[in-house]
């Protein structure tokens, strides 16, 4: 049986990280990396060090200083669409097909700033409609879509679950896992029916981070994290899905992310 392995990570600083990544190609051999806050615009990518570990094909919307996503792929990428929402140009989400069947989005969702109100704070009120944007597109589209195989990764920027974060009642108010934003990602996950990779393999009510942040000193005795990063699946390809591991351990590397990879190992 053939598999591949996909791997969604927020990088921050795909340049800062390439020993990172380094280590990641060597002790798990991904066939797809999907990496999220690349911040780099095409001339400052690091394209001969990617391609020198194994990554021939490599698919990016980039710009500089920040946001910015790119597929780094073993096998060949296709019909590669770099995507836009909400009337903004701001390079977070990539689209290519790989073999031949699946359609991979790479997707990083706005963070949303610290105040909880799209009134206030323009930022918040961005990422809102960025879901929203996506979701009606999906859910007008669906007809069509139904059938198609697709993947959704990428750091999402919402923990959606209880179990989600460490202190559900301390975090309700907190952006990133307010109501209204898991309203929001509720909504997107219901636009295509999308299975939840992850959590097909860390069942509830099991407690599962991604993402721990850079003010906490202390990020493994206190284990204050969320779960930011997602891979989502058409329920077409629920059964092709083998196995998904979340790789804490690369928050505990020098000169880390605060986010952690996501890997998926998926039948082709």
């Amino acid at each position: 049986m053939a598999t591949a392995k996909l791997v969604t990570w927020n990088v921050n600083s795909v340049r800062i990280r390439l020993d990172l990544l380094k280590t990641l190609v060597e002790k798990y051999q991904p066939d797809i990396i999907c990496l999220q806050e690349v911040k780099a615009k095409e001339e400052d990518f690091p394209f001969d060090e990617i391609k020198s570990l194994g990554f021939e094909n490599i698919a990016l919307y980039g710009m500089p200083g920040y946001n910015g996503v790119a597929i780094l792929a073993k096998p060949e990428l296709k019909d590669i669409t770099k995507v836009d929402w909400v009337g903004k140009q701001d390079a977070r989400h990539i689209k290519a097909t790989v073999f031949d069947d699946i359609e991979i989005n790479n997707i990083y969702i706005p963070a949303g700033g610290d105040i909880p109100d799209p009134i206030v704070n323009l930022s918040f009120a961005h990422k809102l409609c960025f879901m929203d944007d996506i979701s009606e597109f999906y859910e007008q589209h669906k007809s069509s879509l139904v059938g198609k195989k697709m993947l959704l990764c990428g750091d999402f920027n919402v923990a959606p679950s209880e179990n989600d974060v460490w202190n559900h009642k301390q975090l309700l108010k907190i952006v990133s896992h307010t109501p209204i934003e898991v309203e929001r990602l509720t909504r997107l996950f219901n636009s295509l029916d999308f299975v939840d990779a992850v959590r097909k393999f860390y069942p509830e009510p099991q407690k599962i981070f991604s993402w721990w942040s850079y003010r906490n000193p202390n990020w493994q005795t206190n284990n204050k994290g969320r779960r930011l990063d997602h891979i989502w699946v058409t329920p077409n390809l629920n059964d092709r899905i083998l196995e998904t591991k979340i790789l804490a351990e690369f928050r505990a590397l020098e000169r880390p992310s605060d986010h952690v990879p996501v890997m998926t190992e998926i039948k082709i």
